[in-house]
């Protein structure tokens, strides 16, 4: 998206959550040495009785909140998302989400854009090992303005959240004063021929394939899925049905995260092609961001070629006297 204002969900998130603290004064924060990546330095400096550095220990990080949160705390623990969804998995569910604890997993650093960390940070796992878990909502927003409607909104609602955010700054795509509904996802493009499920930073690359798809005339609608658990169940059937042909896309693994959930979706109550774009069996590696996202399929361009095998298949002559 070219000319529209890039700003950082990190960032963001950092100042919201202080902004949260200066109304409630049950909200904790923790952290595992990262404060100043997180941005939970800024509450920090605010609220230092209030801030737990946990030191390099996620697990301990996590059981900690449990346990603020089972004293009525409402506790918001952030780490690179690697560590939260990789290192502290069995404290996440053991300790968070058996007892259906009110505790706030923000993990920044999601995805490939963290770029020249390399393999061992890039978090292409963890929507995956969230979703699995009951109890467990899981929020991955486009942009800064989502982010700031989507902490507010989890701050005020009760139960585990796993909140993604990234490093990177992302083009400005929701309005500033729009609310955020968990489990809601918004059209912002309407299309007859295609729809385009993604979310975070795939959401506008979703937008601008699908400009690019109106100029080889195939009408592509673009749907914003930032809850990927619980689901809008209904959108996905209602864009299924209307356009016949449904690809997905997100700065994750194909497997286990948007683009299975969707499929999930649509094989039990609307069989249409399912195409998904995202990283396909593979580790990162260390490189420039957009370099990262262009090599391994994370692209517009991507989106455009799965777009054209999508409408295909949905087009192909009915087989054995079945229409696809």
């Amino acid at each position: 998206m070219q000319g529209v204002e890039k700003k950082s969900l990190r960032d963001t998130y950092g100042a919201i959550l202080a902004e949260i603290g200066e109304k409630n004064p049950n909200v904790v924060v923790l952290d595992a040495d990262l404060s100043s990546s997180t941005r939970t330095s800024i509450f920090a400096s605010k609220f230092p009785d209030r801030f737990f550095n946990m030191g390099v220990a996620e697990q301990d990080m996590i059981s900690t909140a449990a346990g603020l949160a089972a004293g009525g705390k409402i506790p918001f623990a952030s780490t690179f998302a690697i560590f939260a969804s990789g290192r502290a998995w069995e404290q996440v569910r053991q300790s968070v989400c058996l007892s259906n604890l009110n505790v706030k997993i923000a993990a920044s650093h999601g995805g490939i854009t963290v770029g020249e960390d390399g393999p061992s940070h890039q978090a292409l796992e963890d929507i995956a090992l969230m979703r699995v878990l009951p109890n467990m909502t899981v929020i991955v927003p486009c942009d800064a303005n989502e982010t700031a409607a989507a902490t507010r909104k989890i701050a005020s609602t009760y139960g585990p959240v796993y909140l993604r955010t990234s490093r990177e700054k992302f083009p400005l795509i929701i309005g500033k004063d729009e609310e955020f509904h968990i489990g809601k996802g918004r059209i912002l493009r309407h299309g007859s021929d295609v729809a385009i499920i993604a979310c975070g930073i795939m959401t506008s690359k979703a937008l601008d394939a699908a400009q690019k798809l109106e100029e080889e005339g195939i009408s592509a609608g673009v749907v914003n899925m930032p809850t990927i658990k619980p689901l809008d169940k209904d959108l996905i059937i209602q864009m299924a049905a209307t356009t016949g042909a449904i690809v997905t896309a997100e700065e994750h693994s194909i497997t286990g995260g948007l683009g299975s959930a969707v499929a999930e979706v649509v094989c039990e109550s609307e069989p249409v092609p399912v195409m998904r774009v995202g990283m396909k069996g593979k580790f990162g590696s260390s490189g420039k961001p957009d370099e990262l996202m262009d090599y391994y399929g994370m692209s517009a361009a991507s989106i455009v070629e799965a777009a054209h095998k999508a409408v295909a298949l949905k087009n192909e002559p009915a087989r054995n006297g079945r229409a696809r």
